[in-house]
């Protein structure tokens, strides 16, 4: 199996990104898979007399992207996931194509931590979700 970068591998600035469209089977499943059935995701009939005006996807859905750039890329494969600070900018809506990226802004060798500058933004360039990851990259 492929292993992540361990501490010493990682550079302050190393970006990786992945990018999704979120579709209404996304949202289905996630309100399956967390129990979060609020209407604003689930009913257009509802979700039309909100301010967003059409349903839209899961905050939680959105920043879990992160999840795998970290998991997959950047520590990548064996890295857990310590922590992850979001702020939700701006509502994601069916069909949109969001990219999450990580970047490596903080390194701490002595405590083997990581912290990672998260942003997602959607196909206009326009930030969704931002925050802050904490990582434990995998050993050497």
């Amino acid at each position: 199996m492929q292993k992540g970068k361990t501490i010493n591998e990682l550079k302050l600035g190393d970006t990786a990104s992945f990018t999704k469209i979120i579709t209404e089977e996304d949202v289905n499943l996630f309100a399956k898979i967390s129990g979060d059935h609020n209407p604003v995701h689930l009913d257009e009939a509802y979700a039309s007399t909100t301010l967003f005006q059409t349903r839209i996807a899961h905050g939680m859905l959105v920043a879990s992207l992160f999840s795998t750039v970290l998991g997959t890329e950047l520590p990548g494969p064996g890295s857990i996931y310590c922590g992850q600070d979001a702020r939700f900018v701006k509502p994601v809506r069916l069909n949109d194509t969001i990219t999450a990226t990580v970047t490596v802004s903080e390194i701490n060798s002595e405590k083997n931590r990581v912290l990672l500058e998260t942003i997602a933004v959607n196909q206009l360039g326009e930030v969704v979700v931002k925050g802050v990851a904490t990582i434990m990259p995998p050993k050497a």
